[in-house]
């Protein structure tokens, strides 16, 4: 299941058009305990939640734009997102128990 998730209209509007779908909208993402290998995560998560995500064996795609400091704090529209060059960028995001631990999962992701 694909889940888009963001308290943004303007982000899901963008989401919607451009994203895999089918896909579940959500604005909160209350609960991460239904996520599973086979679900992919959309949207602009917070850095620990997108470690949960990637700790549940879940694939995190995030909406990424580079935001000029004049539009920070400014509710964008799907049509600003895409003239911004807005585009979806997969995220491997775990948080080690020691540097043994990095180095153990970076071999796993080579394989």
């Amino acid at each position: 299941m694909n889940y888009y998730i963001s308290r943004h209209p303007g982000a899901l509007d963008w989401l919607r058009a451009n994203a895999p779908r089918p896909a579940m909208l959500i604005r909160h993402l209350s609960s991460l305990d239904a996520l599973g290998p086979e679900d992919t995560v959309i949207g602009t998560l917070p850095i620990h939640l997108v470690a949960e995500v990637c700790r549940r064996g879940a694939r995190y795609l995030h909406l990424q734009i580079d935001l000029p400091a004049h539009l920070r704090g400014v509710e964008l529209t799907a049509e600003q997102l895409t003239e911004l060059d807005a585009h979806l960028v997969e995220y491997f995001v775990f948080r080690p128990v020691s540097d043994e631990a990095v180095l153990q999962l970076a071999d796993q992701q080579g394989e």
